[in-house]
């Protein structure tokens, strides 16, 4: 079962975020992330410094999403 309830549509991805403080920050990440061709759901916790994502790999690829992330200011991995 996925992160969103029942099976996620398309692949899942957690990626680690450095530098986010507040939730606005959470909010600039999950634009950046969800703003790309090919991603369905981005789900940005700043507790744990990580977004989930739910994806199309035939579409998007992860080094796009880290880009996007880094981007918007923050540090991915």
């Amino acid at each position: 079962m996925g992160l969103f309830g029942g099976k996620p549509k398309g692949d899942e991805l957690k990626i680690k975020v450095e530098g986010m403080t507040c939730g606005h920050c959470v909010m600039h990440v999950q634009k950046a992330l969800e703003g790309l061709k090919g991603v369905k759901k981005a789900s940005v916790s700043l507790p744990n410094k990580e977004a989930v994502v739910i994806y199309d790999a035939a579409v998007v690829k992860k080094e796009d999403m880290l880009k996007a992330i880094e981007g918007a200011g923050y540090t991915a991995s």
